[in-house]
């Protein structure tokens, strides 16, 4: 169970992570779109488990893509850092995973449905 300070910095992470694909990163990942859906962050801050949804519009698959979001994380991690600066002391390491929770329902409605 996650605190109070670790629910707010999931929160602020999450939404400063979603601005960030949405806004600077448009023209490096092309445009495709990319959602966070969650953050999971460890007791000690740091580090942050980043959940995205990706839909890909063009080339590529969200395997490429996450593996691009992956190369990129140094760089998301400083535009993380100078946003959230004044608000934590360190910023945490970042892991982007790809959440499959659309297809796992997708899958218990097929199920039920047969």
């Amino acid at each position: 169970m996650q605190s109070t300070r670790q629910n707010k910095i999931c929160r602020l992470i999450q939404q400063d992570m979603g601005d960030i694909f949405l806004r600077e990163m448009k023209a490096t990942l092309g445009p495709s779109l990319i959602t966070v859906t969650g953050v999971r962050i460890t007791p000690d801050l740091a580090i942050a488990r980043i959940y995205v949804s990706i839909m890909v519009i063009g080339q590529g698959t969200q395997d490429s893509l996450l593996a691009q979001i992956r190369e990129l994380t140094p760089d998301l991690r400083r535009r993380l850092g100078l946003r959230e600066g004044k608000q934590l002391r360190i910023i945490p390491q970042l892991e982007f995973y790809l959440d499959d929770t659309l297809d796992y329902m997708e899958n218990i409605e097929r199920l039920l449905k047969q």
